[in-house]
């Protein structure tokens, strides 16, 4: 079950912290797609960030993970758009969904997927 994580497992714990679980949700979009969004609440922000949201959006499609918006503690918020990255201006969770879902809506009509 760990190999189909789209985030490598010691990237997913918050270590010594108590996170509470905003959002967890997996939405199959077709047999071999699907977008996965999982926001936790911190008590204080991850090194490189400038609010209390640790988060994991993520369109994988043919298991590989096409694009992902994450935070990882030392990076920051960042988009992976395949092998690429760059910044990502972390506004709130409502518009975080709103990019991230547009990114997606994006990628799969340039991809003409499904």
């Amino acid at each position: 079950m760990l190999d189909k994580l789209t985030t490598p497992q010691s990237v997913v714990i918050v270590s010594n912290m108590r996170a509470r679980s905003l959002i967890d949700r997996r939405i199959t979009l077709a047999p071999n797609a699907f977008v996965e969004l999982v926001v936790w609440e911190l008590p204080e922000p991850l090194k490189e960030s400038t609010h209390g949201y640790k988060y994991r959006f993520a369109l994988v499609v043919r298991d590989e993970c096409v694009l992902r918006y994450d935070n990882e503690a030392g990076k920051g918020d960042h988009v992976h758009l395949g092998t690429i990255e760059r910044p990502y201006l972390f506004v709130d969770i409502d518009r975080l969904t709103a990019d991230f879902l547009a990114d997606a809506k994006e990628w799969l009509n340039d991809n003409r997927y499904p």
